[in-house]
């Protein structure tokens, strides 16, 4: 009997993001395949594990911290730590000094292949790449198996930036089930909130927080017409500062914030337009959702959204939203798209198609199924 494979995934934090979630989709299509030992470096932020399906075999080991300075006796200790697996997966910023420590131990410790994966940056990243920190991914990444992006943006960094080799990097597009998005929601499936006949929905799906710049698209909101609503579904730190914005204005009344939504594809039908506001996005899951579920997307230009939505949708995009008139450009769109229901429904049919085509979940997982088996075929456990 051949034995089963065992991943370790290490994880800054295990909340409901972009990563965790593509995580938690390949674990759950992997079942019984493959033994996963899932960290977390806060215990307190593991929101995404109520998502793993009961078929998945998980643990959680106790492992070091991946916080704390780099020094030799602490990457000896996280190299010891990733011993006795098939295959190790970091994720982000958060993780690289488990990269470093697998790239300076690997031999004596015998330890198994590294996938490392970038997904985007932090705040303190937005605006410009840290030179520090450019330079410790570029010595981190030395011996890892593969390094994947989801986004062209992020390939062009691991190229040109961190000057990582052409065969180490692998560009995989988010993808999901297309398909769950094209059954009509039902009008209540938010707590305490209805859609009703006569009214029109703004929506979004991001965490509360500042990188969002969800305060813009409540402000958006006095030059929409009284019968749209916005709604956004996340969690985060911004909440009551949205809802505060939102009473500055005098809009408290067609701003809803639900929380979180496990099963977006059961909301995002809902929405008659979609829109993002961030100032720093890479391939952002949320803009594939709203176009299999056939919406037009109002948002910047920023990441790959440009090249992810349709060619008709493209005169709904901004520029990157840095200051008043940049704000009010968003604004204007979304205005714009308001009045337009025949404009609406062209945008949204040909963002549905579009990511049928390219970002079905069946492409990814048969990618990342490729890359995991491979290495693991190639590099295998002594019994």
């Amino acid at each position: 009997m051949s034995k089963r494979h065992k991943i370790l995934h290490l994880h800054s934090t295990f909340d409901t993001g972009g990563k965790e979630l593509r995580n938690v989709r390949l674990i759950n299509e992997w079942g019984r395949e493959v033994d996963h030992a899932i960290v977390s470096g806060d215990l307190e932020r593991r929101g995404a594990a109520a998502l793993i399906g009961k078929k998945a075999r998980i643990s959680w080991p106790k492992f070091p911290s991946l916080k704390g300075k780099p020094t030799p006796g602490r990457l000896v200790a996280l190299a010891k730590a990733m011993a006795g697996y098939d295959l190790v997966c970091t994720y982000n910023w958060g993780a690289i000094d488990a990269v470093m420590a697998h790239t300076v131990f690997a031999d004596a410790f015998k330890l198994p292949p590294l996938v490392h994966h970038e997904d985007g940056f932090n705040e303190d990243e937005v605006k410009k790449l840290k030179r520090s920190r450019n330079w410790y991914r570029k010595i981190a990444l030395g011996r890892t198996a593969a390094l994947v992006v989801p986004s062209a943006r992020l390939e062009d960094i691991a190229l040109n930036v961190w000057d990582q080799p052409r065969t180490r990097v692998r560009r995989i597009p988010n993808g999901i089930d297309t398909r769950a998005y094209a059954a009509p929601p039902k009008r209540d499936i938010l707590p305490g909130l209805i859609k009703h006949k006569d009214e029109f929905w703004i929506g979004t799906l991001a965490g509360l927080r500042q990188v969002k710049q969800l305060d813009v698209l409540v402000r958006a909101m006095d030059w929409l017409p009284q019968d749209w609503q916005l709604v956004i579904a996340g969690e985060g730190p911004e909440r009551e500062a949205l809802l505060a914005e939102a009473e500055r204005i005098g809009v408290e009344d067609r701003v809803h914030l639900p929380g979180f939504v496990a099963n977006p594809a059961k909301l995002v039908g809902l929405f008659d337009i979609f829109a993002l506001s961030s100032h720093s996005e890479q391939f952002p899951i949320s803009v594939v959702e709203a176009m299999a579920a056939g919406l037009p997307v109002v948002a910047p230009r920023v990441g790959d959204i440009g090249s992810m939505v349709s060619s008709d949708n493209g005169p709904a995009l901004v520029d990157p939203v840095t200051d008043a008139e940049s704000e009010k450009a968003l604004a204007k769109s979304l205005s714009r798209l308001a009045q337009d229901p025949a404009t609406r429904k062209r945008m949204g049919q040909a963002n549905r198609q579009k990511a049928r085509d390219e970002f079905d979940e069946r492409r990814m997982i048969e990618r990342y199924r490729a890359l995991y088996w491979g290495l693991m075929q190639k590099y295998p456990r002594a019994q």
